[in-house]
């Protein structure tokens, strides 16, 4: 054999034997632990799971946004001793002051021109020497917050989705407020849910020891305290109780400055608690409160639910906390997930959801392998037929395809879909144009008297320039509806461009390589094509 037919053989033999291996972990199962556990994966509509689009309240955003500033301008007021009789959020997303005096009227408009610039004034009333403002936020102060919640949503669910485990999972925004979500091989729906859906907004507040939490319960709750309950599993008989606390309305600090959460066990009960790092501010923070409030007792609210209310012992300066509480190490894992990706910035409501049952994707499966070897089979009769012993040639390239095909998605862990099966049908076709094209090239060169070896050589070099321009306009085409399109229609797209890849490779090189070996080792003088 010839050297450059010697490293021709070398290289299809080596990329064969790759194809075959990372091909084989989708196959069989029994295979060595050394051996690479790469497989194809399957999309929604080929393994079942769960379809969901969920809608972002931006109204609470924006609520949300005014109650944060309503508070800070309270701040800044008493800071600069301008006293009001009254400063509350009304009507969703307006902010009422009433001043006893007019005059404090010029030094509002300072405070708000210096410190609050996205707030105006929408209406001032005297009334006999007394007045009232109300302030709001600008149209397009409210069109900003909308959008940034519902992007910020949309990459919270995204990080708590990668961090509870599921393959391939689509997660893209639909409209102005919309989310889809696409959770492929999901079985506990529920779960998937609860842990989209948490809003996750972790608060500190003091328990008002001061006061009776029984007289609270009666309705007598004092001015800037709240009542929330918490929630105690009994483990041996699985009921629960709720325990009622008194808090202070006022937020310490909130999750926003935690930077990793874990789940730990508890060395002596063995039971699942969550341990929290916060980062610079947090820490700071955390420091000043702790100092300012020892032999106190401090709770830890998460979606207005008490986790613990623990006495702080003394000043905590480390950057860390606990939260312990009746829960097993399952819920213990989904609450350190939103801990660490974050809470939402607004409420999300499920407005569809679908679910894909495993007979369905298991008969789309089916139908799939179906129409794949159906095109095959139609393919390689009628290249056997018209073609012969060349277009057998062609049927063993087009064999050897298939297997490229299948191997680089597993090797790349690629999603297969019912569109990336259509991908691979549409490929079988394609994969044979090539090979028709030199064909028949390389018969009109027989038909000008030529040898076979030169019509074989006429019949590549007149096609190449053909093929590689038909193949690359489709590989642009197949880049494009991968960048601009959504899941199933990304998944055709990568089937079709290792399809085109692979079909490159197998009609230039395989079948030019099975050519050159044949006239080489025999004397070859007529071709059945």
């Amino acid at each position: 054999m010839p050297g450059n037919l010697r490293w021709k053989a070398l290289v299809i033999v080596i990329i064969t034997i790759v194809a075959l291996i990372y091909l084989s972990a989708s196959i069989s199962d029994q295979l060595p632990g050394w051996w690479p556990k790469k497989k194809i994966k399957l999309g929604l509509d080929l393994q079942g799971g769960t379809h969901l689009l969920l809608e972002v309240e931006t109204s609470k955003a924006v609520e949300n946004a005014v109650e944060r500033v309503s508070g800070d301008l309270k701040d800044s007021l008493l800071k600069k001793g301008i006293r009001y009789s009254k400063l509350e959020r009304i009507n969703g997303n307006e902010i009422l002051i009433e001043f006893q005096n007019s005059v404090y009227m010029d030094k509002l408009k300072g405070v708000l021109d210096s410190e609050f610039f996205n707030l105006k004034e929408l209406t001032a009333k005297d009334y006999d020497g007394r007045l009232s403002v109300r302030l709001g936020f600008s149209g397009k102060e409210v069109e900003h917050i909308e959008k940034l919640a519902v992007d910020q949503s949309l990459e919270t669910i995204r990080n708590r989705i990668d961090q509870f485990g599921v393959s391939e999972p689509i997660i893209q925004r639909q409209g102005e407020k919309n989310i889809l979500v696409q959770l492929p091989g999901i079985k506990d729906i529920n779960r998937a849910k609860d842990l989209i859906g948490k809003t996750a907004l972790l608060e500190f507040k003091l328990v008002d020891e001061e006061h009776s939490i029984d007289d609270a319960l009666s309705g007598n709750i004092p001015s800037g305290d709240e009542v929330l309950y918490q929630k105690i599993v009994n483990r041996e008989t699985g009921g629960s109780v709720k325990k009622p606390y008194l808090l202070k309305e006022k937020t310490l600090m909130t999750g926003d400055v935690i930077t990793d959460a874990k789940v730990q066990i508890d060395s002596q009960y063995q039971t699942p608690y969550v341990t929290m790092e916060f980062d610079n501010r947090g820490k700071r923070l955390f420091d000043r409160i702790t100092a300012a409030n020892v032999n106190k007792r401090l709770a830890i609210v998460l979606d207005k639910n008490v986790y613990s209310a623990p006495v702080i012992q003394e000043r905590i300066s480390g950057g860390s906390a606990q939260i312990t509480g009746s829960f097993t190490t399952e819920e213990a894992h989904d609450l350190a997930i939103v801990l660490r990706a974050g809470s939402l910035p607004a409420p999300v409501r499920y407005i569809e959801e679908r679910t894909v049952g495993p007979s369905l994707g298991r008969d789309s499966i089916h139908s799939g392998i179906v129409s794949v070897i159906i095109g095959g089979m139609v393919v390689i009769f009628f290249m056997t037929f018209y073609y012969k012993l060349s277009g057998i040639v062609a049927n063993m390239a087009l064999v050897l395809n298939i297997i490229l095909i299948m191997a680089a998605m597993a090797a790349f862990q690629a999603t297969l879909t019912l569109p990336g099966i259509a991908g691979i049908v549409l490929t079988i076709g394609m994969a044979v144009d090539a090979n028709i094209l030199i064909l028949e090239r390389t018969r009109e060169e027989l038909l000008l008297g030529k040898t076979p070896r030169s019509a074989i050589d006429a019949g590549y070099d007149r096609a190449f320039l053909t093929i590689l321009d038909s193949n690359l306009t489709t590989l642009i085409t197949a880049a494009l509806l991968f960048q601009f399109g959504t899941g199933p229609v990304k998944g055709f797209a990568v089937t079709l461009t290792i399809g085109i890849v692979a079909s490159f490779f197998t009609a230039i090189f395989v079948t030019r390589f099975i050519y050159d070996l044949v006239l080489t080792k025999r004397r070859v003088r007529t071709l059945s094509i």
